[in-house]
């Protein structure tokens, strides 16, 4: 009998890329618009909407004017978004981080009486943007955060911010209890179905400057080294997250991603939770930059970067790039 000989290589992987068709249909990773949350600051006042200059295309904006930002992000398809207030008003305890009239509390409210729950409407929990020293929690005399202080400041925030009809809110500052001690606050208080999303695993990164510009949060003096999560630890990661959950959690989230997406990963491995990934201002404004240096092609870089994410395990995309992406995925 002769002998059959099979040529090299036996096994070709380039046959499921030659044809569009065919690699479309075993591609892995799908991103959509509807896997994308934008972020929006707004701030007090009345007809405002400044750019913030070192985060191009985002703004502060004003509560009257959100539907100018709003509208056109959901005619792209994202219906997800993140409310950071940013106040005028700043103490020691950040005591306008839970009043009723804040900015946070009234872009809420407005958003649920003009489109209900055909959106969902995110926040941001945390104190760094109310309080003078522009650290995220109650300062002991030495200068340290109080852990346990803090924690009954953002339970009361959360509650403050499901009273005005946030369906989610998102703790940020990094607290050791802080979803628990949230779940329990909104439980207690009627807010049953509110559900939390993690800030699980944030990090101490260099890459939040101009996010620091647009909350007008950062600190006065020293760092936050002593809450965020050292770079270098990714177990310490993954003990963050699973906390989280086991606290009540319905949502862990990483952040920043891009740099991070190892940590994504892991706790995806680990965890049966919905995943999100926020690209934080600096890795946007990194590959912003590098397009406009002519290193990087801006659509590519943003649909590539985007789509990692994903791969690496996140159900949801935090980006400031939200509608721009999802233009371009209509158009694909």
């Amino acid at each position: 009998m002769k002998e059959i000989r099979c040529g090299y290589p036996h096994n070709r992987l380039r046959r499921l890329r030659g044809n569009g068709a065919l690699a479309d249909s075993v591609r892995e990773t799908i991103l959509r618009p509807k896997h994308m949350m934008l972020p929006l600051f707004v701030v007090e006042g009345k007809g405002v909407k400044t750019s913030i200059s070192s985060l191009h295309g985002v703004d502060h904006i004003s509560v009257d004017r959100l539907c100018e930002v709003v509208e056109p992000a959901m005619e792209a398809g994202i219906k997800r978004f993140l409310l950071f207030g940013v106040p005028e008003e700043k103490d020691p305890r950040g005591t306008s981080a839970n009043d009723g009239k804040a900015p946070a509390q009234r872009a809420v409210s407005d958003m649920k009486k003009r489109y209900g729950d055909s959106i969902l409407v995110a926040t941001d929990v945390c104190l760094c943007q109310y309080t003078d020293h522009g650290h995220c929690g109650i300062l002991r005399e030495d200068g340290s955060v109080d852990n346990d202080a803090t924690l009954r400041r953002l339970a009361e925030t959360a509650v403050s911010h499901a009273r005005s009809g946030a369906h989610m809110v998102a703790p940020s500052a990094m607290m050791d209890g802080q979803v628990g001690a949230i779940r329990n606050a909104l439980d207690e208080t009627g807010f049953t179905e509110t559900s939390i999303m993690g800030y699980s695993a944030k990090f101490h990164s260099a890459f939040y400057g101009p996010f620091r510009e647009a909350a007008h949060s950062a600190p006065g003096k020293g760092d936050r080294s002593s809450y965020q999560m050292d770079p270098a630890n990714g177990r310490e990661a993954i003990r963050e997250a699973l906390q989280d959950e086991e606290e009540g959690a319905d949502i862990l989230m990483v952040k920043p991603s891009l740099l991070y997406m190892d940590v994504i990963s892991e706790i995806r491995k680990n965890s049966l939770l919905p995943m999100a990934a926020y690209m934080v201002s600096g890795e946007y404004m990194m590959l912003r930059h590098a397009a406009e240096a002519g290193a990087l092609d801006w659509r590519k870089s943003m649909l590539e970067a985007h789509m990692a994410l994903r791969r690496s395990g996140a159900d949801i995309v935090i980006t400031y790039g939200a509608v721009e992406v999802a233009r371009w995925l209509n158009r694909s």
